[in-house]
């Protein structure tokens, strides 16, 4: 693994020999949680779940945290009704504060999604690759194409190519390379593969070029804004503590003042967020209902993957009725 610097000397090499032979002989349960890392035991068993009729979204994010920011509304949605929701994070977030770093702010951030996934009833996973160094390669593309797969996913999230951190964009670019790849047989035999494309879409996000964000969904949260709030609110490394942002020297001196700061300015986002997407609003809930809404999160289709038509996106999405 190319992230990984292996320096293997005697019978070190017979050792990885016996690892490998023992990977192939496992099949897909071994190769899926050695790409997706150790720390989610439910991956596996989440991954061989009956079909029993509910909906499987996974959403991709480049940090622990980005998924949880972009449709932690939505996905507590979707859990409530019973639908099964994962949240994937392709690095593990390791230099994402100002005077922490390396593994101890890796498993730092990695209870933070866990605890936000245990208030949006969800699934969690973080990938072991360090935090800015992700890159569009053939090993990863096949690390997300497993993860689809063995989830079954019917709805695939990411954030679009276009953004300001490489992180980001080179999710968005993973996520789209992959969306042709899950149906095709023979890229990644020892994973079984899909009979149909998922239906693949964009996180919202205000970046234009080389063009703007289209909202082919908008979902109210507003029963939920409560649960999300309190999701990104657990992440004080991330917004209480100020994350990487180098202006931030100090720790808040009121946490519980800090708290609330963090909670109103997440409030003000997702309303902007409804407001600025107020007419989408009225189309998917009618006029009263729509003008009603407070928080929203809104979702662009992929031109890769599957193409839904008003029907199956109210299928996917189904909070309009």
């Amino acid at each position: 693994m190319h992230r990984n610097r292996w320096f293997i000397i005697g019978p070190c090499a017979a050792a990885l020999a016996l690892v490998i032979g023992l990977r192939l002989a496992m099949g897909q349960a071994s190769v899926t949680a050695a790409a997706a890392g150790k720390n989610d035991p439910a991956a596996a068993v989440a991954a061989v779940k009956p079909n029993d009729g509910k909906l499987r979204i996974i959403a991709f994010g480049a940090h622990p945290d980005d998924c949880e920011i972009r449709v932690g509304g939505v996905a507590a949605r979707w859990a409530a009704q019973g639908h099964h929701v994962k949240f994937v994070a392709l690095t593990n977030g390791d230099i994402g504060h100002w005077s922490q770093a390396g593994g101890p702010l890796a498993q730092r951030r990695l209870k933070e999604v866990q605890n936000a996934a245990a208030a949006l009833g969800i699934q969690v996973q973080v990938l072991d690759i360090h935090d800015g160094e992700l890159m569009v390669d053939l090993e990863t593309r096949k690390t997300i194409v497993r993860l689809i797969r063995d989830w079954k996913a019917d709805l695939v999230l990411s954030h679009r190519p276009n953004d300001y951190h490489p992180d980001h964009r080179n999710t968005g670019l993973l996520v789209r390379d992959a969306a042709f790849m899950c149906i095709v047989p023979y890229f990644c035999p020892d994973t079984p593969y899909l009979n149909e494309n998922p239906v693949f879409m964009y996180y919202y996000d205000r970046f234009t070029k080389p063009y703007p964000f289209t909202p082919d969904v908008v979902v109210s949260i507003d029963a939920v804004m409560d649960r999300k709030l309190a999701a990104l609110a657990g992440m004080e490394s991330q917004f209480l503590e100020g994350g990487c942002c180098p202006k931030v020297k100090a720790m808040p001196t009121d946490r519980e003042a800090g708290l609330e700061k963090v909670r109103a300015g997440f409030s003000a986002r997702f309303k902007q967020t409804a407001d600025e997407y107020r007419d989408a609003l009225t189309q998917w809930y009618g006029r009263d209902k729509g003008t009603d809404v407070k928080y929203a999160e809104a979702f662009e289709v992929s031109e890769y993957g599957a193409k839904p038509d008003p029907k199956e996106l109210r299928r996917l999405f189904p909070f309009f009725d």
